[in-house]
């Protein structure tokens, strides 16, 4: 019976490290597998990620496509439909989205886009409403607060 005490690898699967300038006995002394002298035998020496020898590189053959905008406004979405959850008269906001699992990162602004429909009014208290979600919301009685 096999249990903690008693597991070990099955032979041959594991390799034991190469240990490097531990003398001539060991197979690996002195020059520790380098050879004599040149640019590979040095320390710090080999090519660099992304070298091609000399040709140009593919990082800087590509041409550069678009921009980045570092103030960019990100939004968790929610739709409409899955308002429908919630109890008539309710107030919707941060914490019971969350609560729910509509939303998972608490920092993110939150906005509402108008797909699908509604059928209880309730109070709704996010960043951002899409004008068919607004629409469809107080169609359904419901208001919005910002």
């Amino acid at each position: 019976m096999i249990n903690l005490s008693n597991l070990s690898p099955h032979p041959g699967s594991r390799k034991q490290k190469k240990r490097l300038g531990r003398g001539r006995g060991s197979g690996h002394g002195k020059t520790s597998g380098r050879g004599h002298n040149g640019y590979k035998s040095r320390s710090g020496s080999g090519v660099k990620p992304g070298f091609e020898g000399g040709q140009m590189p593919l990082q800087r053959r590509l041409p550069k496509r678009g921009f980045t905008n570092l103030f960019k406004k990100e939004y968790s979405i929610i739709n409409v439909k899955d308002l429908d959850r919630f109890d008539s008269g309710s107030r919707i906001d941060r914490e019971t989205l969350v609560a729910v699992g509509l939303i998972s990162n608490q920092d993110q602004k939150i906005k509402i886009l108008g797909d699908g429909e509604v059928s209880k009014s309730f109070t709704v208290a996010v960043d951002k409403l899409s004008e068919s979600a607004r629409k469809k919301i107080e169609a359904a009685g419901g208001s919005f607060e910002e």
